[in-house]
């Protein structure tokens, strides 16, 4: 179950792994530079207690089509981790779609966290602030990966709303349970509710097509989203006897979670097996076009010196060969980012990413028109409003002259950086210039919530919400602000699990409780609002209903309208 996540006042150059695997499209900044319903069993402002954990035999297990599984109590909670859904994918099953898992006999000890997918986790974790707020959670690797984790509040036949989360990093790193914000079990208490994270192939283990190299192989380059779509089927087969109801599932997801959610929208094989998702931060274009797949495969084999013999070959090889060889291919062929990550610039980029194959995935999971497969689906979507430009392990930012505002604007939009910070300016005159710079390198990710929102808007099916989270961490004097990954705990009701990225305490609290009862009061009904909340209106492209998560949540009619249309 995972997931929690440099900027830089001068023209540093950003780690292509940093942004893309370990943080950025993952749930991690490390940005160079700038239900009304629910049931609440736990009131909104109480500080949770310490819960008694009971483990043993018998007292904590379920059963699954694949054997018996024993977790542990955490209060009124019941845990299971690292259960597996399907097979192990190493060896000759490497490259190959997920296997049913051929089950054991006895009860299977699920304690603990299970294997995370071999990967390159970036250097965010060598940067002391960035590891102070994110507190990575580091794990195993191996290919036997497929792995999830569920919080529980009964095993019996409530047929709760089950909350499937997808975890960030891209689809390169990361994995269901990195972040302590990923932990489940205050949702689950606080909502009634079920909550599912999970493992899946990255990288090249997920997405390195090799369908033109044999039958077998046809799916290669989607396997990892073939995966996650394994394990809502293992929801929807096994979740009823962990006391969910696997007619009421949510994905939901960040970053490159966020992404995912998008694909497995556009994907036939999940149709029926979500019905509600959430997209946060994660509005990106990140999927291949067999062209740029085919082309990063044929780079990596002639990398590699392997021939005719290429799929044995690659399975007989060591991850940490290939992983090499890859960061060798991805790092020559991929320029620079501009000193902070540009959004614009990723569709143009080599990267392991699903692909537009017209089978597993038939259409862009992200463009002009919203998937047919998912027209019935309610979904919310949102950003934050700095994302990957924040002050994390750069003091400086707050120095930020009026001189550097202009020329990084000038830079970001050759011939309109005065038309840029005039426009930027002009909703907020007292802002710093950092600020105001954070804003506008924001502004591509916004335009692209936005643009996803209009679409399912225009596909006249079910309804889309959009938020913006605008609330600063007061952590390290505030110069993070509202990053990249801080609105996770506050959907996780992890705001005091999490300080050392909310800061704690009774505002970030309540907060947490306005945001994750909306979570919850969605996934159970496919309605966000709830008393605490002012009227979260579905979005209109006249209207552009927007929720902003500050203190007070306020809903606004498009907050940013004049300041997105002069980005390009």
């Amino acid at each position: 179950m995972a997931g929690n996540q440099k900027n830089r006042v001068g023209p540093a150059g950003v780690d292509r792994r940093d942004i893309l695997r370990g943080c950025a499209l993952a749930g991690a900044p490390i940005i160079m530079a700038p239900g009304a319903e629910a049931q609440q069993r736990v009131p909104p402002d109480a500080q949770e207690p310490r819960r008694q954990v009971q483990s043993g035999l018998g007292i904590a297990e379920a059963e699954t089509e694949a054997g018996r599984v024993a977790g542990y109590l955490s209060g009124d909670i019941t845990i299971f981790k690292g259960v597996p859904y399907a097979d192990a994918t190493g060896g000759s099953a490497r490259f190959l779609p997920p296997r049913p898992h051929p089950g054991w006999s006895g009860v299977r000890s699920s304690l603990h966290y299970g294997p995370v997918c071999p990967q390159d986790k970036g250097r965010g974790r060598w940067n002391d602030e960035e590891a102070f707020i994110f507190q990575w959670n580091d794990s195993v690797e191996d290919e036997d990966c497929l792995r999830l984790n569920v919080w529980t509040p009964g095993l019996d036949q409530a047929r709760r709303p089950v909350m499937v989360w997808l975890h960030g990093g891209a689809f390169a790193a990361g994995s269901g349970h990195d972040l302590p914000a990923f932990d489940g079990e205050n949702l689950a208490r606080r909502g009634d509710v079920v909550v599912v994270t999970l493992n899946h192939r990255l990288n090249l283990l997920g997405f390195l097509d090799l369908s033109h190299l044999g039958e077998p192989y046809a799916a290669s380059g989607n396997v990892g989203m073939l995966d996650i779509v394994a394990a809502l089927r293992w929801i929807r087969d096994n979740i009823g006897r962990f006391g969910g109801d696997p007619e009421r599932v949510m994905i939901f997801g960040q970053s490159g979670g966020g992404a995912k959610v998008s694909t497995l929208m556009a994907m036939p094989a999940a149709r029926g097996l979500f019905h509600r998702a959430a997209i946060m931060s994660g509005s990106f274009v990140l999927a291949n076009s067999p062209e740029r797949s085919r082309r990063l495969t044929d780079l990596l084999l002639r990398e590699l010196e392997i021939g005719d013999d290429a799929v044995a070959s690659l399975q007989a090889r060591p991850y940490g060969d290939l992983l090499k060889a890859a960061d060798r291919v991805l790092g020559r062929e991929n320029p620079p980012f501009p000193g902070f990550l540009d959004v614009r610039m990723i569709p143009q980029r080599l990267e392991f990413a699903p692909v537009i194959d017209g089978s597993i995935l038939p259409t862009a999971p992200f463009g002009p028109a919203t998937p047919a497969a998912s027209r019935d689906v309610p979904v919310l979507i949102g950003s934050t409003r700095n994302e990957f430009v924040s002050g994390i392990n750069q003091p400086a930012v707050q120095t930020m002259t009026e001189a550097e505002l202009m020329a990084r604007a000038e830079a970001f939009q050759p011939g309109e950086g005065e038309t840029l910070v005039s426009a930027f300016r002009a909703t907020t005159p007292a802002a710093t210039p950092f600020d105001v710079w954070a804003r506008i390198a924001t502004a591509p990710i916004r335009k692209s919530v936005i643009a996803q929102a209009a679409a399912r808007a225009a596909s006249g099916g079910a309804p889309a919400f959009v938020y913006r989270f605008d609330w600063s961490t007061p952590v390290l004097d505030g110069r993070p602000a509202a990053f990249h990954c801080i609105d996770i705990p506050f959907v996780f009701a992890n705001a005091d699990r999490c300080a050392s990225m909310t800061g704690g305490g009774p505002d970030a609290r309540r907060l947490s409780g306005q945001l994750a009862d909306a979570f919850i009061g969605f996934a159970r009904a496919g309605d966000p609002n709830h008393p605490a909340l002012p009227t979260w209106r579905a979005f209109d492209p006249q209207d552009e209903a927007t929720l902003i998560v500050d203190d007070p949540v306020t809903v606004v009619s498009a907050p940013d309208r004049a300041e997105l249309s002069v980005v390009r």
